[in-house]
């Protein structure tokens, strides 16, 4: 596994950089082909997150952590990951095959943290490229993201929104004929 890794508010040590590369390492049982990993260690105030992307095939899993100490985190994300690689691995497998989810890449920008004004505003922007994909493709690849909802282009190009219920159901925003 090819691990790139990213240092925010912290100075990245060589015991920081071995733990994460062996953590990340022990999930290369569970990829057929070699896979590439975006790690990013970061430090706010109390709290010491590290965050984990990995794209695989036409997925993307994601895990962030944060405690008081950052080797907790980096076991803690490598926990989340392998339980996630089992279940959806299995599933994508069984139920759709390697090829039938979307994989969307992602870029961040983040806004100046210091703003003093306490307005609410914008602080990130996600750009997302999106590929007509399924209802249920959606909310595989809204599940694999650990996100509340995700937006896609449905089968007729049109822009949808998938979001789970607090009943556990999911439900489907689409835009209204008029």
């Amino acid at each position: 596994m090819k691990t790139y890794i990213y240092a925010r508010n912290i100075t990245l040590t060589d015991g920081l950089k071995e733990a994460v590369e062996n953590k990340l390492n022990r999930l290369d049982k569970y990829f057929n082909q070699p896979v590439e990993a975006r790690a990013t260690l970061s430090v706010t105030k109390m709290d010491q997150t590290f965050e984990v992307t990995i794209p695989f095939g036409n997925v993307l899993l994601r895990a962030e952590e944060s405690s008081d100490d950052m080797y907790k985190s980096i076991d803690l994300v490598q926990d989340k990951l392998e339980r996630q690689i089992r279940k959806y691995k299995t599933k994508i497998e069984r139920k759709a095959g390697d090829t039938s989810v979307r994989f969307n890449e992602t870029a961040f920008t983040r806004a100046d943290e210091k703003d003093e004004e306490d307005t609410p505003k914008i602080v990130r922007t996600k750009k997302i490229s999106m590929k007509p994909m399924s209802k249920e493709e959606a909310v595989l690849q809204m599940e694999l993201l650990g996100h509340n909802f995700y937006v896609f282009e449905d089968e007729d190009g049109e822009t949808s929104v998938v979001y789970k219920r607090k009943d556990g159901n999911y439900g489907l925003l689409e835009k209204e004929e008029e």
